[in-house]
């Protein structure tokens, strides 16, 4: 199989995979976008190899895929380190809202003392005025029938 024949299948099947995504939402469309771009540039130079040539040539750079490597090294630090700044905000995004939901979690406590402890509730989380009771029975009963009939409907 032709080189050329083989990255237009590479291109094609990056372009799909990217509009797939794109489509089911599992990456963002500035994601997406860098993506394509790189995949446009792979198209260009794959239709104009004397391109790769006039460039390395223009920097000084011995071989085109001398140049090809420096480049892809340089796109793959800048995606790292983009990707590192989200995972930042993200962590502190997330620290935020722990707080944030610890303050509520106390507010609320502070605001209806009748809460009950998390040492009775069966997943380890407060329970609250309205909540159903943990162990499946009503607020006002139990789970089988009426106490004084002795469980009986």
């Amino acid at each position: 199989m032709n080189l050329y024949v083989s990255v237009a299948i590479v291109v094609v099947v990056v372009v799909v995979a990217m509009l797939w995504m794109l489509r089911t939402r599992r990456i963002r469309e500035k994601y997406a976008a860098i993506w394509l771009l790189l995949t446009f540039a792979v198209v260009v130079l794959g239709v104009f190899p004397g391109l790769a040539f006039w460039l390395s040539d223009l920097l000084g750079v011995q071989t085109p895929v001398n140049l090809v490597f420096a480049v892809a090294l340089v796109v793959l630090a800048a995606v790292c380190l983009q990707l590192s700044t989200e995972v930042s905000n993200l962590e502190e995004e997330t620290r935020t809202l722990a707080e944030e939901i610890a303050l509520l979690r106390a507010d609320m406590e502070r605001a209806h003392p009748e809460v009950t402890g998390p040492d009775q509730v069966a997943d380890g989380g407060r329970q609250f005025p309205g909540d159903a009771p943990a162990d499946g029975t009503s607020p006002g009963g139990s789970a089988t029938g009426d106490a004084a009939t002795g469980g009986a409907a």
